[in-house]
């Protein structure tokens, strides 16, 4: 009798469970894309008082092949669906940790890029923001020896930080 209840039981859950669904969308993009179709990004060029010459360019890279490979979108030259546009504004040094003998034993790298997005089919969602990201590292490196690397860390960040405001809708 125990085991008729039980078998009936498990029955029971599984055509339950079998009527429910859960999704997951791992990009997170929450794109409509019968109304967005294109995106153009505009070549960032660097502002900064600090000017690294590979940057601008790693970044736009960077931007460009994060909606490529995220989105359904197709890249176009100019004004597409999705626009952005901007500058890196700071590219900046900073000691954040001073030891005894006054000297920084920690520097921060921190990169801001102020990016202009234009959403055509929804213009309330366009703004003009800037984003930032740091990363520490032993004062005791030369700056030239860890550039290249923290850079494509701030990077990343940065264009994520971008993806998850505009696509994502964050």
């Amino acid at each position: 009798m125990m085991r008729k209840r039980l078998l009936l039981l498990l029955l029971v859950l599984s055509f339950v469970l079998s009527g429910c669904s859960i999704a997951y969308k791992f990009s997170g993009a929450s794109i409509d894309y019968t109304t967005t179709q294109t995106f153009s990004i505009e070549d960032f060029d660097n502002q900064a008082a600090l000017v690294y010459p590979p940057a601008a360019q790693q970044f736009t890279e960077s931007l460009r092949r994060l909606y490529t490979r995220q989105t359904r979108l197709r890249e176009v030259a100019s004004e597409g669906d999705f626009s952005l546009s901007g500058s890196i504004i700071g590219y900046d040094l900073a000691p954040v940790a001073v030891q005894e003998d006054a000297f920084a034993s920690r520097t921060r790298f921190t990169l801001t890029v102020r990016v202009v997005f234009e959403n055509k089919s929804n213009p309330k969602k366009n703004f003009t923001r800037s984003f930032t990201a740091y990363s520490d590292f032993d004062s005791s490196n030369l700056f030239s020896d860890v550039q290249d690397g923290l850079l494509q860390e701030l990077i990343e960040d940065i264009t994520k930080q971008i993806f998850n405001s505009t696509a994502e809708d964050w």
